[in-house]
């Protein structure tokens, strides 16, 4: 939101105050316990004692809930009422942050991150780094970002809205990521951004996944720690600057120190929820009935023949929103018309190894039984004169559950657990975002401040019913609508694409945002979900979709089984589907890694190669873990360019080397595309090529890729649950690379490629001559 015209004038309609003085700092725990820094900031410097008449004051209060984490909290009316909801934001007890007093400042040390408050005026609050690699200061520390003068505010409109805000700095070439699954460009400078929960599709500037948290290519984040709408203007009102703004009496944020971008996700997650370790079988072949198409039982089983009569292996099958009666969703009821047997369906299902999935949302159709029973319990939501709130968009009638209500939220979740029960495996939890603001909450929640939240609520009791019937690490939703902390509950995937290029290239910059807003476990619809893609553009986004973490092939009035496409698109589908099971390995370990850390499995460049400004504005291309590199093609003669870092990089299908640092410009086949190995990597690839959840580490190909003399590198291999059972170290000393294993099951392979050329060791052999004479 923007509060000036130009850099000199306020807007005429606004009234604003800022931090002017630090005019007294103590030192002095707060009440939960944790070291803190509070200054008394008049929002005028004081000469004499006339000054402190008639003006106000702003309250901040600085404090550490993790090591490299730094909280503020800008206060101007204590007295205002906190309804909630609020994020649950985490502490580290085992932590304690320092705090110095000198005589011109104040500091707080959390980790490598210092925020100090200069005495007196003007004001001044600083947030340092160390300024080299072993984390040592010089004179005064690296700057990451700070607010000076004017920079910490108060705004009154002569409407009579108030807002509190912040503006924090930019150096020369920063760029800024995030702010949620965006589907605008890339880098966010230059945006105005608004963290509003919409149903806007992948072609607009709204956002299924608004997110109040951004990292910088400065190695350093924010979140701000408010579940409404956050403005942020992003280097646009102030192009030195990021600012953002909140309704209210208070704003808090936190910044978060890297260094790397790795570091800074990893520590948001600390702050906000690590990501669950989705099941193994979610990473296969997901195929959906479509949504507006003709279908039953019949249908749907002869899609599932289908791709066994063509070798394509199949893992999920989702029910889209039709199993339900028309006008009736949700009753969770199947619609006995089209299927008058589910039990029976699910079980050949099973038998047949496939898992289902079906599609719910949070919204009661008047038509649907519930919809009575919800209303007279008092389970949907309400508008301020006790009437239940309906409108008529999407579905007839239609109310919302109250998930602040504990026993609506268990209701729901009752309903939930009788289709678990009859065999149902995950829950597609759609919608969740147009959420009205003018209703009543049970708990007395702000409606405000719950048009995001309550997608967190609506998808962890989804996830929590299926974790409590299913078991622990068998969840997994495929979820549309999220904010800070619904990472904890993946799978989240990007909505209603359009089946073009163009959709394509916008859905990936959405990826690309949302594992830079901590979503770690990503997905789309495969070949768009409007209209119907040629078979080109179908072929190219199969190839994309089997390189992210989940990969689902879905549509609105068209079906999405290859063969309508044509024969080609048949081989594409099971070629990329074949690849990614093999590469489980590889992936699952990358998955493991994302539960563990928060680092995204799709992540993009700057978050792998921190040091390269060529990948700061990238965004046609990705790491699929930290060793595999896809760059999709957006063409139908199948031109792209791609960027490569340095080093020499192996294609991983036909192992061709291109050397990095520079762009390259390769035309590829609908069986290929740019997946390139980083330089010094070692990939696990398994025995099975038709199953995503098998035994990892039973007769694996261990492949190094460039090994630098001198270097050893480790590689762990899990087991279905998340389990290390195995693990593989590979050497280079001089001319002879070495590999060593503990856990394998069985006969194992060991190859090696160098300056393009692959060498392989004989049997179990796990040694390899590089030498003229090794390689004859």
């Amino acid at each position: 939101m923007k509060f000036t015209e130009g850099f000199w004038r306020m807007r005429d309609d606004v009234r604003a105050v800022f931090a002017a003085e630090a005019r007294s700092i103590s030192i002095a725990p707060r009440d939960d316990g944790i070291p803190a820094i509070t200054v008394f900031a008049p929002t005028k410097a004081i000469a004499h004692r006339g000054d402190t008449l008639n003006i106000a004051s702003l309250t901040v209060t600085l404090w550490s809930p993790i090591e490299g984490v730094i909280g503020v909290k800008l206060v101007h009316h204590a007295g205002a009422v906190d309804p909630g909801p609020n994020f649950a934001i985490s502490r580290d007890d085992r932590f304690t942050a320092s705090v110095d007093e000198r005589d011109d400042n104040v500091s707080i040390h959390s980790g490598h991150l210092t925020a100090t408050v200069k005495r007196g005026a003007p004001w001044s609050l600083s947030f340092r780094a160390p300024s080299d690699a072993d984390g040592e200061y010089d004179t005064a520390g690296r700057l990451v970002t700070g607010a000076g003068p004017k920079n910490l505010g108060y705004v009154r409109t002569d409407e009579g809205d108030a807002y509190t805000y912040a503006e924090l700095s930019l150096g020369v070439g920063e760029c800024v990521y995030g702010l949620g699954e965006r589907f605008t460009a890339y880098v966010k400078n230059g945006q105005v951004v608004d963290t509003w929960n919409d149903d806007g599709g992948t072609a607009s500037q709204f956002a299924y996944k608004s997110i109040p948290f951004y990292v910088t290519n400065r190695g350093y984040g924010v979140l701000v720690n408010h579940p409404g709408r956050v403005s942020f203007e992003v280097a646009s009102e102030k192009v030195e600057r990021v600012q953002f703004s909140v309704p209210g009496e208070s704003l808090e944020f936190f910044v978060i120190h890297g260094p790397t971008q790795k570091e800074v996700l990893t520590r948001y997650a600390s702050l906000t929820g690590r990501p669950a370790l989705p099941p193994a079988w979610s990473f296969g072949l997901w195929l959906t009935t479509s949504f507006t198409t003709q279908y039953d039982e019949q249908t749907v089983m002869s899609f599932v023949d289908g791709m066994a009569e063509r070798d394509v292996p199949l893992h999920v099958f989702h029910y889209d929103c039709f199993w339900m009666r028309e006008f009736h969703w949700c009753d969770f009821v199947w619609d006995p018309a089209v299927f008058p047997d589910p039990p029976g369906m699910l079980e050949r299902m099973h038998a047949k190894g496939l898992r289902s999935c079906v599609w719910i949302n949070p919204y009661i159709a008047q038509r649907s039984h519930l919809f009575a029973e919800g209303a007279k319990r008092g389970f949907l939501l309400k508008r301020p004169n006790g009437d239940v709130w309906q409108w008529d968009e999407w579905q007839s009638g239609m109310g919302l559950v109250d998930f602040t209500n504990p026993d609506a939220y268990r209701w729901y979740q009752e309903k939930l657990g009788a289709l678990i029960d009859m065999g149902v495996d995950a829950f597609k939890t759609d919608f969740g975002e147009r959420i009205p603001t003018d209703v009543v909450y049970s708990d007395g929640s702000d409606p405000q401040r719950m048009h995001n939240y309550y997608a967190l609520l609506y998808n962890r009791a989804v996830f929590e019913v299926l974790e409590s019937r299913r078991g622990p690490g068998e969840a997994c939703l495929f979820a549309r609508s999220a904010t800070v902390g619904s990472q904890q509950y993946p799978v989240h995937w990007g909505g209603d694409s359009t089946a073009s290029y163009e959709s394509m290239a916008e859905t990936l910059r959405g990826g690309l945002s949302a594992g830079q807003s901590g979503i770690a476990f990503w997905s789309h619809d495969m070949g768009g979900f409007e209209d119907t893609a040629s078979p080109d553009v179908y072929k190219r986004w199969c190839a994309f979709g089997l390189l992210s973490s989940h990969s689902r092939l879905h549509g609105s009035s068209s079906y999405r089984v290859p063969w309508l496409y044509d024969d080609e698109a048949v081989d594409v589908l099971r070629f990329f589907t074949r690849l990614k099971c093999r590469l489980m390995p590889y992936l699952f370990a990358a998955a493991v890694d994302a539960h563990a850390t928060g680092v995204p499995m799709l992540r993009a460049m700057p978050i792998e190669f921190p040091d390269d400004a060529g990948c700061d504005y990238l965004d046609r291309q990705y790491m699929l873990g930290s060793s595999l590199l896809v760059a999709p093609v957006f063409d139908a003669g199948g031109h792209v360019q791609f960027y490569l870092p340095d080093g020499r990089w192996t294609h991983l299908i036909d192992g061709h080397a291109l050397d990095g640092g520079r762009w390259h410009s390769e035309r590829y086949d609908f069986l290929s595309l740019p997946i390139f190995v980083r330089p010094g990597a070692v990939i696990v690839t398994g025995s099975v090529d038709d199953r995503p959840d098998y035994d990892y580490a039973h007769k694996p190909t261990v492949v190094a890729y460039e090994p630098a003399d001198g270097q050893s590198v480790e590689v762990v291999v899990p087991d279905t649950i998340g389990k290390p059972v195995a693990s593989v170290t590979v050497s280079r000393s001089g001319l002879t690379v070495t590999a060593s294993q503990s856990g394998f099951d069985g006969e194992w392979s060991f190859e090696c490629v160098v300056d393009g050329v692959r060498s392989s060791a004989t049997g179990t052999g796990a040694a390899i001559d590089l030498s003229v004479e090794g390689r004859r």
